[in-house]
């Protein structure tokens, strides 16, 4: 049985231990999604705990899917979420080039050094020979992976294969053995060689595939730690018995550590994938969620910081992150909690930062209202009171449109909801009050208040027309705050807009 020695962080850095370096390796397809946010977010806090290395490596050997645009999207996006990287794209580092597409040649010496030392072979099957071999194995009842057929051949066969104009693939020889590894998040993991057939490294067309340029990337980084998908444990064996390879002929030190993430989880018990509408990153951040509140909805898929603690700063997940913690089962993204701690963080900001964070949702294109009438002054007064409302900072526009617009927007349901049979004689008593009344909060809760004493209702019933008339909306900011900011003549004034439309 061949067994993967790899470094393990018994003790804290410092005490004898090696600093670990680890990768985040995506490939430029498509826009970002949640859970490779949330392997990076691992792979980063594990890195900045043992004050490790964090290497950023593009895995863009698919030129059919990947793109620019995409590449440039996933070094927006860590930079927006705060997840810096020591060694890769635009910072470099001791191992040039970071992207995949640019180490062809390395690739290459690899694959023939393999191929010379009797780790790997040619194999000439063709795709039906393959299917038909796959199919009576099926049928036999046996395993029905690569069975082997062109691990010996002969140079005659060889020759006569060639001769025939068939191309070759490169295959990977696996051990005769079982291979086991110890997984940092599921523990002791062996694999009998029945369930690990030799496998394709290099493609016929000379391309090398992911199962080769991984392996030899994170060797020839010193990569001492793999943190990672679920979806990839499978790869595993055949990664080792790949990397005792690379050791033998001197391309790299040591095996890494392999800890698998667990799958994050949408709806209907399927995983999380990019064509869920909760997946794409960019939706996060369109609608105003704080990098530090998402990271930390993410951190909670697999791992906790205590029992009965959800909410925490970046620095304080990272003094408490351990691998060891990572929970093998897989993980439901809940969005209703994600938005709830993200809601949480924004009552953390002092509101200097939550003024500023608000800014790109009080103009164009988010801000209904012209540029000229947005008043800084009023949203400086408003502000600490919609800090405690938002759930996303995009609330914030209509929150406050009510200032900013020349007239309130009502909507059908809030106008029938919030004026009943007697709301016009509510508001006509109202109005009185609050034009005779000091234009300050407590004073105008006051005026509402005795009006609607005077129509027997309760200040919650009194002021729900008052609302609707002055901000359009039933629920919103504080009322009578928002009153005294918005001022005495605009108020007055859609009052009496209101009560011209509830008078026939």
């Amino acid at each position: 049985m061949v067994n993967a020695q790899s470094p393990q962080l018994s003790a804290p850095h410092g005490q004898g231990t090696t600093p670990p370096r680890v990768r985040f390796c995506p490939s430029p397809t498509g826009n970002p999604h949640v859970g490779l946010v949330r392997t990076a977010l691992f792979n980063w806090a594990f890195a900045r705990h043992h004050q490790g290395t964090l290497v950023f490596r593009i895995e863009d050997t698919d030129a059919a899917r990947d793109s620019e645009d995409s590449y440039r999207q996933l070094l927006d996006s860590m930079r927006w979420l705060g997840l810096d990287w020591d060694e890769g794209p635009e910072i470099g580092g001791p191992h040039l080039p970071y992207r995949q597409s640019q180490r062809m040649d390395l690739y290459k010496d690899v694959a023939e050094k393999l191929l010379a030392g009797g780790y790997a072979y040619p194999c000439y099957c063709t795709t039906e020979e393959l299917d038909a071999r796959r199919d009576a194995a099926r049928a036999a009842g046996k395993p029905s992976g690569y069975d082997g057929h062109c691990r010996d051949l002969t140079a005659g066969s060889i020759a006569a294969y060639e001769a025939e104009g068939r191309t070759s693939i490169v295959r990977f020889r696996m051990p005769d053995e079982a291979i086991a590894f110890t997984d940092l998040v599921r523990g002791e993991i062996t694999v009998q060689p029945e369930n690990v057939p030799d496998y394709g490294i290099v493609r016929a067309n000379g391309a090398p595939l992911y199962t080769l340029v991984n392996p030899v990337d994170d060797a020839l980084m010193e990569i001492t730690h793999v943190l990672r998908g679920e979806d990839l444990l499978s790869s595993t064996p055949r990664q080792i018995a790949l990397y005792r390879a690379l050791i033998e002929l001197g391309v790299a030190k040591e095996i890494p550590a392999f800890g698998h993430l667990p799958y994050v989880m949408g709806e209907g018990n399927k995983k999380l994938s990019k064509r869920d509408p909760q997946a794409s990153l960019n939706l996060y951040r369109e609608r105003g969620f704080l990098p530090e509140g998402l990271l930390n909805y993410l951190s909670l898929l697999g791992w906790s910081i205590a029992e009965d603690r959800d909410v925490f700063s970046v620095d304080e997940l990272v003094a408490a992150f351990d691998i060891a913690d990572v929970n093998a089962n897989p993980a439901r993204f809940d969005l209703k909690k994600c938005e709830h701690i993200n809601a949480e963080h924004i009552r953390m900001l002092d509101v200097k930062a939550f003024t500023e964070a608000c800014g790109p949702w009080l103009k164009a294109p988010f801000a209904p209202w012209a540029p000229e009438a947005f008043d800084a002054d009023k949203w400086a007064q408003i502000a600490p009171y919609a800090q405690t409302r938002v759930t996303v900072l995009s609330d914030i526009t209509d929150n406050v449109d009510f200032l900013f617009l020349d007239e309130p927007v009502h909507d059908e349901a809030s106008w029938n909801k919030a004026m009943k049979e007697g709301s016009a004689a509510l508001l006509a008593t109202a109005r009185a009050n609050l034009a005779a009344a000091d234009w300050n909060a407590e004073a105008l809760k006051n005026a509402v208040l005795t009006a609607g004493e005077a129509h027997g209702l309760k200040l919650g019933k009194a002021q729900a027309p008052v609302r609707v008339a002055v901000t359009g909306r039933t629920i919103g900011l504080p009322l009578f705050e928002s009153l005294e900011i918005l001022g005495r003549e605009r108020s007055l004034a859609r009052v009496d807009a209101a009560l011209a439309k509830l008078t026939p």
